[in-house]
């Protein structure tokens, strides 16, 4: 399973920002080369430039990811809405934020919730703000736009990141309270149930990633960011590259999957990632959620639950059949073991030993 997959580290190719057209683009440069042509065009729908002699595709996330770039954090319409006065500012907090090396995604949310409070500013600066003002701006959020508590943890996150890390003062928060978050239980399914979802799932891409994410214990993000290279069918071992908290890990590829991994390769020959989308892009992760959406519903499942129930049940079964806690922890990535030990209260195989004192009377 190591085969039919690129790398763009290659040296030899040059990537740069542009404009072609009016459209954003990445130019591709290298020496007039027949087979790293073909391995650009087998990859993309890269394109030749007569008048700039250079191979451009589209700026999208999917290209920058493929080429190794880095991704664009926020587009043009979130900086129309800030005021110049305060464009600086803005900026300055998303250097930081990557220069302290957070991921995309968590970039893209702290920016995002550092723009609201600025759009609530309009021309006020920024750093001036008072610890009054912060708490006035928080009880807005509160009783005003009825933020949910993770809502508001977010902002006060991105906020605070702001005000401690990029302008240095560390006592703006000391009297601003979070909100308690809800200490709700995973949702999970049965292995039955499990069992009826894959059976019921037809197309045997959209059963390979429902057995994927069920079988290994994925988030759906970690699935569509499977590459062919990370599948080591020999030790039946899966990396997972950059997962949550940029953290590498190893974990285990089910012998069962082996038999329907290969023959869905042989008929699908996918390139680099393990489930490609148009164009040879990752599969999108909205799409495989649609498709275990899909299937609950098929399986005649009344439960309320997305797909990363699927992540839950692999670790509330693997605890129900005596499986060391810790171990578990390693396959799901888990910094801390008390994010592991929730499930422990989900598990019913212990609470089922348990008689109630009414059973004795």
């Amino acid at each position: 399973m190591r085969i039919g997959y690129m790398d763009f580290s290659d040296k030899r190719y040059r990537f740069f920002e542009g404009t072609h057209e009016g459209k954003n683009v990445i130019w591709i440069q290298f020496e007039k080369n027949a087979e790293m042509i073909a391995c650009l065009r087998s990859h993309t729908k890269a394109r030749w430039s007569a008048t700039n002699k250079k191979w451009y595709v589209t700026d999208n996330r999917y290209h920058r990811q493929l080429f190794n770039m880095p991704l664009q954090i926020t587009g043009k319409a979130v900086l129309t809405q800030i005021h110049l006065l305060n464009l600086p500012e803005y900026k300055r907090f998303q250097e930081h934020l990557l220069l302290k090396g957070y991921s995309p995604n968590t970039a893209r949310t702290y920016s995002t919730a550092f723009a609201q409070l600025l759009y609530v500013l309009k021309s006020h600066p920024v750093k001036d703000l008072t610890p009054e003002r912060l708490r006035a701006y928080f009880l807005y959020c509160h009783g005003k736009l009825k933020l949910s508590e993770s809502e508001i943890h977010t902002r006060i996150n991105a906020v605070k990141f702001y005000f401690e890390q990029v302008l240095h003062r560390e006592r703006m928060f000391i009297d601003i309270p979070r909100p308690k978050k809800k200490q709700a239980l995973p949702k999970m399914l049965t292995k039955t149930e499990v069992r009826k979802i894959i059976e019921v799932t037809e197309n045997p891409k959209h059963r390979l990633m429902l057995q994927v994410c069920y079988g290994i214990g994925l988030r759906v993000s970690e699935v569509v960011a499977l590459k062919l290279r990370d599948i080591d069918s020999s030790q039946k071992l899966v990396r997972i590259e950059q997962g949550k908290g940029k953290k590498d890990r190893l974990t285990l590829l089910p012998e069962s999957l082996l038999t329907d991994m290969r023959n869905y390769y042989l008929v699908y020959q996918p390139k680099v990632y393990l489930f490609e989308g148009q164009a040879g892009a990752a599969y999108a992760a909205r799409s495989v959620q649609a498709v275990f959406k899909k299937a609950l519903e098929k399986a005649g499942i009344k439960k309320k639950i997305g797909i990363h129930g699927l992540r839950h049940s692999f670790a509330t079964h693997l605890l129900e059949t005596g499986t060391d806690i810790r171990f578990i922890q390693d396959l799901l990535g888990h910094s801390s073991l008390k994010t592991t030990q929730i499930y422990t209260h989900v598990t019913d195989l212990s609470k089922a030993q348990i008689k109630s004192p009414l059973d004795s009377l």
